[in-house]
């Protein structure tokens, strides 16, 4: 079994060091382990559970000397040391409960009674195994037991499989939970002494059994008691039963005689008796009137205490009641000093804290007159609703006061930035980040006004959000443009750009382009990101996480030392959307005017421009940075409009060259410069460009070949020619091209098919020229037998199909063959104006002779029997040694 890390000394060393440094020096660890963080919704969507360190600690009070207990979360800070997350008091403990849909029984989650709020989820956690889990629920069990003298709530675990496994782990668990010190007897021996803990832990174990122990002792009880009447019930019952009458008369008998030997002496009792009954009489009268004198007595008693009684609680009530009012005066009460500056004063820096004071105390005020707070007969007080009044008064009258110095504060924030032309004149030459350092320590300034001013009225934010927006807003447009110019001034670009058709040199290279957009968005893109997220957190918007935002810390706590961060929803990410528009609405023009540059210098730079966009874009969040990822996306949206502005312009081009073109045709220009195109395509792919480059790449071949088309159609007789001749130069000029790129690769097998498509139509063409007596009778006897149904003995009895007729087709088709090619041949080179396609096409064209000739030597075979024709072997030796 792998070792607990509950029993990792420096793991212990680590979290008392932590919880030092946090505060809690005097705190003892009992037990430290490692645990995993986790909730419900991040298991479904995928999301990694975080490490985290659980530490049992106590504390003594020096006061009043009791022990406190407290469940501490320790996380992994980023220089893998440990810092306190979470404090947990044990007091609060109500409920342990193991997660049934955890088929490992690891994880469990802590229920505690003073939760702010209910719709938050109790902190779960995730055990390593399962006697890590019983470690840390048997150690807060003890602690449970010793200090709070009660047991919380346990659910989901068996209490006896507890029990039995601490019984069996004893030495472990008071390892990990029980102090012991070891001294030395006189023999030399070393003994150990084990605190009060170590019988705490059997005290628990003790408590989870008794019940089990109650039901066996009764279970005993209840067999003596059957077994003893059972044996009540042994033995013969008519001998005892007669032996027992004998016995009974026996003592009557004897009484009998006694009294007959006592009758003097009972005289004597006699007369006695009749003496002692008048002194009763005598007395039972004194009783009497005793009685009834105690009775009166009794009365007037009863009458005293009842009015004492009264008199009591009349005191009671009227010692409470002065309380009670003392605590409602107060509450009442208002302080001439937070009245004042509530009402009166400026709102410098140095009396910030006496603003934020106040505004604490407005607060509390007024949520304790709320009459949810309030016994409903006080709500119902005529002083209470007077001075409540007074209350949303004096926070009118400050939220007014507050709310007209920020927004003309927010009015005139940028204003000392605007006007300085020493901070615009850093951009020249230097090209770097704006710096809004002092911006932001000026904000810092009023963030918990703000915050106090949210709490206390939510609707006078929004004009404080427009002013600062209007405000920055011009702030930010000035820094893009003169940022942007700069990087147009500042770029070398050659004076002759490149066309279209034509390769890129060391001359008149343009990369240059694409590194000042790249500069723009890596200088603006971070930029606008981390003013979003400023903005966000300043102006109070709830549902944004800044927590890894170390820029954006507003040093907002709470009166406990604790962070005082909205928490986590969506309800106003819509307005934060809008007042982001406000803030930087407008900065996308200096962006569009970088693009429109670059493509005036060269057009194929959007390709990279494309790829840095996409990668900006798949970084960004949808929350405070929404405008930003809208801004990219814009920004894609307009570099794919120029692109696609290009390729249009490149495809109406090639289709001028239809209406341009005339016989001879030859290769056609575009067909082997595309090539060049494709190229520097591809030298300026850069992350996922790849499918604008694709969809860029069908457009244009797309209208190569329909332009190919429609202009060989223009002469039908050289229409095959001009097919083989551009195809083949397609083919040639993107062979290498073809072989890296997947999506050109299709492009060359479709030339390579169309090709081969219009070669065969132009050998059969040739062939047809030469032999078409040949073909002709082939073509005849195939039509009778497909659609006419003739059987092979009837064919030859057919008009123009008789063995004559064949022994004629074949003297004048195969009587000098050889001239027959020549004439071919000579066809072939007057039709083709490159030399370098006559020796494919040639052999293409015997070989498409000898499939034909091989069909019609097996058709005569087969209808005319023995006729003599030239064997398909000779033929070809012949055809190969012209």
């Amino acid at each position: 079994m792998a070792r607990s890390s509950a029993e990792d000394m420096e793991l212990r060393k680590a979290c008392s060091a932590a919880i030092a440094g946090a505060g809690g020096k005097e705190e003892e660890i009992v037990l430290s382990i490692r645990v995993a963080k986790g909730r419900g919704i991040f298991e479904k969507l995928g999301r990694l559970a975080e490490p985290r360190v659980l530490a049992v600690s106590t504390k003594r009070s020096a006061r009043n000397e009791k022990t406190k207990a407290f469940i501490r979360v320790l996380k992994y800070s980023s220089g893998a040391g440990l810092e306190p997350a979470k404090l947990y008091k044990l007091k609060h403990l109500t409920k342990l409960e193991v997660v049934t849909n955890d088929p490992s029984g690891c994880t469990f989650f802590m229920g505690f009674d003073n939760l702010r709020s209910q719709s938050v989820a109790p902190p779960q956690w995730t055990m390593r195994n399962i006697d890590d889990r019983n470690r840390l629920l048997f150690c807060i069990l003890n602690l449970c037991k010793e200090i709070l003298a009660r047991l919380p709530k346990v659910n989901g675990i068996d209490i006896v499989e507890l029990a039995l496994w601490a019984k069996d782990n004893t030495p472990a668990v008071i390892t990990t939970q029980v102090t012991t010190t070891q001294e030395s007897n006189q023999d030399g021996a070393t003994v150990t002494v084990v605190t009060e803990r170590e019988v705490q832990v059997v005290s628990v174990e003790k408590d989870l059994l008794v019940s089990h122990a109650e039901e066996e002792e009764e279970d005993m009880e209840s067999m003596k008691s059957l077994l003893s009447m059972y044996l009540m019930g042994i033995g013969e019952t008519e001998a005892f039963s007669e032996r027992m009458k004998q016995e009974l008369l026996a003592l009557e008998a004897t009484n009998v005689y006694s009294l007959l030997e006592a009758e003097p002496l009972l005289d004597e009792v006699v007369q006695g008796l009749d003496a002692a009954t008048l002194c009763i009489d005598d007395i039972d009268e004194w009783l009497q009137i005793f009685n009834v004198k105690l009775r009166h007595m009794r009365e007037d008693i009863a009458s005293i205490e009842s009015r004492n009684n009264n008199m009591e609680l009349l005191s009671d009530n009227c010692k409470g009641l002065v309380d009670e009012l003392d605590g409602l005066l107060n509450k009442l009460s208002i302080p001439p000093e937070y009245s004042a500056i509530l009402t009166t004063g400026s709102f410098e820096e140095k009396r910030m804290l006496k603003h934020v004071e106040a505004c604490e105390w407005l607060s509390t005020a007024l949520h304790s007159l709320q009459a949810s707070n309030m016994e409903p007969c006080y709500a119902n007080m005529r002083a209470v609703r007077e001075r409540h009044d007074e209350l949303e008064k004096l926070k009118a009258i400050f939220i007014k006061r507050a709310t007209d110095f920020l927004r003309n504060y927010f009015s005139t924030l940028a204003d000392f930035m605007l006007t300085d032309k020493s901070y615009f004149a850093q951009f020249r030459g230097q090209l770097k980040r704006p710096d809004h350092a002092d911006l932001r320590f000026k904000c810092r300034t009023y963030a918990r006004l703000l915050q106090h001013l949210k709490s206390l009225d939510r609707s006078s934010l929004v004009p404080l959000r427009k002013a600062y927006c209007q405000s920055l807003n011009l702030l930010l447009r000035r820094e893009a443009r003169e940022f942007s110019n700069e990087l147009r001034s500042s770029t070398k670009i050659p004076r002759n750009p490149p066309g279209w058709l034509e390769g890129s040199s060391n001359s008149n290279d343009t990369s240059m382009v694409s590194e000042a957009y790249s500069n723009m968005l890596k200088i603006f893109i971070p930029l606008l990101v981390d003013e979003s997220s400023f903005f966000a957190h300043f102006m109070c918007f709830e549902g944004i996480d800044n927590k890894d935002d170390d820029d954006d810390d507003l040093g907002i706590m709470d009166p406990d030392g604790n962070d005082d961060k909205p928490e986590t929803t969506s309800s106003e990410l819509g307005a934060l959307n809008e007042a982001l528009k406000d803030l930087l609405d407008g900065i996308q023009e200096d962006f569009y005017a970088l693009i429109d540059w670059a493509w005036k210098v060269d057009p194929l730079r959007c390709i990279s421009m494309y790829g840095l966009t996409e990668r900006y874009l798949s970084g960004q969040k949808t929350d405070a940075a929404g405008f930003v990822r809208k801004l990219l996306d814009d920004l894609r949206s307009k570099i794919i409009s120029q692109f696609n502005k290009f390729i249009d312009e490149v495809c109406h081009q090639i289709e001028r060259n239809e209406r341009n073109v005339r016989p001879p045709i030859g290769v056609l220009s575009y067909m082997t410069k595309f090539e060049n195109l494709a190229s520097r395509m591809e030298h300026n792919i850069q992350g996922q460009s790849r499918d604008m480059v694709d969809k860029a790449y069908s457009k244009l071949v797309g209208a190569m070949f329909n332009t190919l088309e429609k202009i060989a159609e223009t002469d039908s007789k050289s229409f095959d020619i001009v097919l083989i001749e551009n195809y083949a130069a397609f083919q040639n000029s993107l062979y290498e091209l073809a072989n890296a790129v997947s999506s050109l690769a299709k492009f060359y097998h479709l030339a390579s098919e169309s090709y081969e498509q219009a070669c065969t139509r132009l050998c059969n063409s040739v062939i047809n020229l030469q032999f078409d007596k040949l073909i002709s009778f082939h073509q005849k006897v195939d039509e009778l037998r497909l659609r006419c149904g003739k059987s092979n003995e009837e064919i030859p009895f057919q008009q123009g199909l008789s063995k004559a007729d064949l022994r004629k087709v074949l003297k004048y088709s195969l009587t000098g063959i050889d001239r027959s090619f020549g004439l071919m041949y000579k066809k072939l080179v007057k039709s083709l104006s490159t030399e370098e396609l006559l020796p494919s096409i040639w052999i293409k064209c015997k070989k498409e002779f000898l499939d034909k000739y091989a069909a019609f030597v097996e058709m005569v075979l087969k209808i005319y029997g023995n006729e003599p024709v030239t064997p398909v072997a000779e033929m070809k030796e012949l055809i190969a040694s012209l």
